[in-house]
């Protein structure tokens, strides 16, 4: 199709990345996504179809990465789009009582899960010269709430990254710090409890956030946004 997008999205299996990845399949664009669920992702793969392709890859390990970045470069091109959205978030806890073998998954994930694919898929792009990077930010990417203090750090993190990395983009690039808004998901149940059904469903948020993405270019480089609710 004329239009089409080469869209790749990291932690594809649920949640947020699960419900932009049917959004944009509906709209027609080419999916290709990664998570560390077997299970969930030939579910995907049954449900969607060729060409869009699902692949078992945890983005904590920079050789996985490395390997399934070049297949996808070789067979389907740079993406158009890439969303860095998988992400972990701490069990409620105040900082000090936080295990330390949680709080490094949680940092390795959410900002070293993000450099690796930057990491592979983002010279390509460059190559190419065009291209847009999304790194899905927070709320408690700009700002803090107790209990949950090493998802604020990565957040933080991810939006400083993001801003640096724009920087470093060609014209005709941009790499935005996207904060999703507030959205029913597995993770929002683990920090808010019952009180997460209050909130839009992911696949609710996807229908308006999926056509902003699209629409996003290199005018909007380095720039905070946020996702209409």
């Amino acid at each position: 199709m004329p239009n089409q997008r080469t869209i790749v999205i990291t932690g594809v299996s649920r949640g947020l990345g699960q419900a932009l990845a049917g959004e944009f399949i509906r709209r027609d664009h080419l999916v290709i996504g990664c998570a560390r669920s077997s299970d969930a992702l030939s579910q995907l793969a049954r449900q969607h179809g060729d060409p869009h392709r699902f692949d078992v890859v945890d983005v904590v390990h920079d050789d996985q990465v490395s390997s399934w970045a070049r297949e996808i470069v070789n067979d389907f091109g740079p993406p158009d789009l890439l969303i860095n959205n998988a992400a972990l978030i701490n069990q409620n806890a105040l900082l000090w009582e936080t295990p330390p073998g949680q709080f490094s998954r949680v940092i390795d994930v959410n900002i070293k899960g993000v450099f690796h694919v930057i990491r592979y898929f983002v010279p390509t792009m460059v190559r190419r010269g065009s291209g847009v990077i999304i790194n899905l930010s927070s709320g408690w990417g700009r700002s803090t709430s107790p209990e949950v203090a090493p998802y604020c750090a990565t957040k933080w993190a991810i939006e400083g990254m993001t801003r640096a990395l724009a920087d470093e983009l060609p014209d005709g690039m941009a790499a935005i710090p996207l904060n999703p808004g507030v959205i029913h998901t597995r993770m929002l149940e683990s920090c808010f409890g019952a009180a997460a059904s209050a909130y839009p469903t992911a696949d609710t948020w996807a229908k308006t956030a999926a056509p902003f993405l699209l629409a996003l270019g290199p005018e909007d480089n380095g720039e905070p946004l946020t996702a209409p609710g």
